[in-house]
């Protein structure tokens, strides 16, 4: 059974399981009854945005649609007779590819396996709340007022992206690259950069409240009006070009600073370890007077 198939199977199980008539459901959607009834008989498919309100209407989610096997097939007479089962063929995966489109207010909260299917696309207003991001490619896109709260974006790749006013509340952000990508206003708090390494770009005006820094490292960056917090434990900045950023409250272990300037660097009500102390104390324009020295 070819994708398309499986596709239209699991449309016509979601809508029998509702009692609801093709006739019905076109009429909800705006098309005519035939379009259904080509989808269920895996002659078309709807577009990613039809495939949004339908799952919607179905109670269902978009993932539903790409598992490989319509749930309730039929399963063989107890009575067949034993035969060597033959090799297992490869799952059939339905792929999202949404590369090259414009779009706007679509919700694919809790999508998961687009990996590098999204390039080159402007978004704007979207939600990918919960969704299962890793591994994903983010090349040449512009993203704009989209909301990524709880999203496993671990091991993802953004590269010479655009990333303004984004919502990434409590995402996960693990072995991320950012390389040439701007972000600027978005919203990172209580977001995961555990492994993330962020390159020759820009992170402007960003909300960092209670993000987890670990093994971080900021190259080629330019950082403006960032407020660090919390814990940061075996990061580096190197090189980085630093305006109106504050280290407050912050535990700094093992980060090293590897900067010509650290002039327009506050640190206020700060504990750092030895190394780091000295690596900060080695640019004679660092004011060390909000560092306290962990001793023990």
């Amino acid at each position: 059974m070819s994708a398309i198939q499986v596709i239209g199977s699991k449309i016509a199980e979601a809508r029998k399981k509702i009692n609801m008539s093709q006739a019905q459901l076109a009429r909800r959607l705006f098309i005519s009854a035939q379009a259904v009834g080509k989808w269920e008989r895996g002659e078309s498919m709807p577009d990613i945005i039809t495939f949004n309100r339908l799952a919607e209407m179905l109670g269902v989610d978009l993932n539903y649609f790409s598992e490989s096997v319509p749930a309730g097939a039929a399963e063989a007479p107890a009575t067949a007779p034993l035969t060597k089962e033959p090799a297992a063929e490869p799952s059939q995966q339905f792929n999202w590819d949404m590369s090259g489109e414009q779009w706007i207010d679509a919700d694919f909260s809790g999508i998961k396996n687009l990996h590098e299917q999204l390039n080159s696309a402007h978004l704007l207003r979207c939600k990918f709340i919960d969704s299962d991001l890793s591994g994903l490619l983010l090349k040449g896109n512009h993203v704009e007022n989209c909301n990524f709260s709880g999203a496993d974006m671990s091991n993802s790749r953004i590269q010479r992206s655009y990333l303004d006013k984004n919502i990434c509340k409590n995402s996960l952000l693990k072995g991320a690259e950012f390389f040439e990508s701007f972000m600027k206003k978005c919203d990172f708090s209580d977001a995961n950069f555990t492994g993330a390494v962020l390159k020759s770009g820009s992170f402007l005006h960003n909300n960092t409240v209670n993000a987890v820094w670990k093994q971080t490292s900021f190259i080629k960056m330019q950082i403006e009006n960032i407020v660090f917090n919390g814990i940061l434990e075996d990061c580096c900045f190197d090189n980085c070009a630093f305006d109106m950023v504050t280290f407050e409250r912050a535990i700094l272990t093992n980060t090293l600073f590897k900067n010509k300037s650290l002039k327009w660097v506050r640190f206020i009500d700060c504990q750092a370890d030895r190394i780091t102390y000295e690596f900060l104390k080695k640019n004679g324009k660092a004011d060390l007077s909000g560092i306290t020295l962990i001793t023990s």
